[in-house]
């Protein structure tokens, strides 16, 4: 199968062709079809037509169907999953873009189809909105991602709807299963640096090395990095401050850029808790950020702030909507997810129910909720898989190292009970 599109004027005449589907998909589960609408319902949303099968039900379908502009099959379970491409060649129209979902996590396989059986990209189920917006989308679109964006670690941005909303608490869960359960490199970095707690959730020393970066981005280097980042244990470090009020921020332009870099060398996670101010080091954290996670409670406050941060404009790393986090609900007296999603025109993604009595419990013994079974650890469960993390996650959370880790301050801090 040819993986170029038509030239010239017989190219433009097959993409211009009225009714012509944009994206025709062949799904053999219903997990996958849910990500793929998630993920793609946006982009094509008049164009896109999922339907249930394998190869051997796309290949008998489109003997009969017009070829559309990109095709998505499911060679998962095939047995010779390179001869069913063949015959789905046979039956589409050479200019058609060819992207494969399949059961093998394995690179040999991968470069096969890829360079050898038509298919422009492959990805492995259980898939992911991430997985499909970072390596399906720009072949939809043919729009590419900056390149510089796929090396590294990825950064992930969390951002409450307004204060108070628990963004903070949800942002440390995640850097801390990341690191402790996931055992990824990860950073936890706290841009508020006046008033932020993330430092203190998961025992983390805060220190000058945020600002001087901030300041003086000529003085980054791994170095630096090294110094700065505080541990907490060998593979979660937290990068926070705890400055004056009264002594502003001499911002220099481009050192949020210099910093993500570093950063994204040294670690395979950077999780930003990012509230949302309009000053210039917060806007170019926000669009560095490979993913945006949205965190709003079920109140109409939130609901106001949630619909101001969606339409903020995407930045140059981010080929997907960002992950909305209803949190606390079901809390007396608040808005139904229904009464949210209608308003929002958008699908919540994660729900965390109204959990005040285990994150009490929880605190005031230095642990992390996410350590707990519960529906809380599986929210940042869930949260872990939207932003591309997948290996691993088996619901179990890795044990807390008792005096170490997350709330080692709270330990020394809040008085202990029994």
């Amino acid at each position: 199968m040819n993986q170029e599109l038509p030239r010239g004027n017989a190219g433009a005449e097959v993409l211009s062709r009225p009714n012509r589907v944009t994206v025709l998909a062949f799904l053999s589960d219903a997990a996958s079809e849910q990500v793929l609408r998630d993920a793609l319902g946006d982009i094509v949303s008049n164009g896109l037509d999922i339907r249930r099968g394998t190869i051997k039900v796309a290949i008998a379908a489109m003997a009969k169907l017009q070829s559309p502009e990109v095709l998505i099959v499911d060679i998962s379970g095939e047995a010779s999953p390179e001869q069913a491409l063949g015959e789905l060649a046979d039956v589409v129209e050479p200019g058609v873009r060819l992207l494969a979902i399949g059961g093998t996590d394995d690179a040999d396989f991968y470069r096969h189809i890829t360079r050898g059986s038509g298919v422009l990209e492959y990805i492995f189920k259980p898939i992911t909105r991430e997985a499909v917006a970072r390596h399906f989308v720009p072949m939809i679109t043919q729009n590419k991602l900056k390149e510089d964006g796929t090396r590294g670690g990825r950064v992930v941005a969390v951002m409450g709807a307004h204060g108070g909303v628990g963004a903070t608490t949800i942002a440390a869960n995640l850097a801390w299963f990341l690191g402790i359960s996931g055992k990824r490199h990860t950073i936890f970095v706290d841009a508020d640096l006046y008033l932020g707690s993330g430092a203190l959730l998961l025992g983390g020393k805060t220190g000058p090395g945020l600002r001087m970066a901030l300041e003086t981005p000529d003085r980054i280097d791994m170095d630096f990095i090294a110094t700065a980042a505080q541990p907490v244990t060998d593979r979660l470090h937290v990068l926070a401050g705890d400055e004056k009020l009264h002594d502003p921020l001499r911002y220099a332009a481009g050192a949020a850029q210099r910093l993500i870099e570093m950063l994204r060398v040294r670690y395979n996670f950077v999780v930003l808790d990012l509230p949302y101010l309009a000053v210039p080091s917060h806007r170019e954290l926000l669009n560095l950020a490979h993913h945006r996670v949205i965190v709003m409670d079920p109140t109409l406050a939130g609901l106001r702030d949630a619909l101001r941060l969606l339409a903020l404009p995407n930045g140059p790393w981010q080929p997907q909507s960002p992950t909305l986090v209803l949190n606390r609900q079901g809390r007396h007296g608040s808005l139904t997810r229904k009464q949210i999603e209608d308003a929002l025109k958008a699908k919540i993604d994660i729900v965390i129910p109204d959990v005040p009595k285990q994150l009490q419990e929880t605190s005031g013994y230095g642990e992390p909720i996410a350590s707990h079974r519960g529906p809380f650890q599986q929210a940042i469960i869930e949260l872990c898989r939207d932003i591309g993390f997948v290996a691993g996650l088996d619901g179990t959370a890795a044990p807390v190292a008792r005096g170490r880790g997350f709330g080692g301050v709270f330990k020394r801090l809040v008085p202990q009970h029994g």
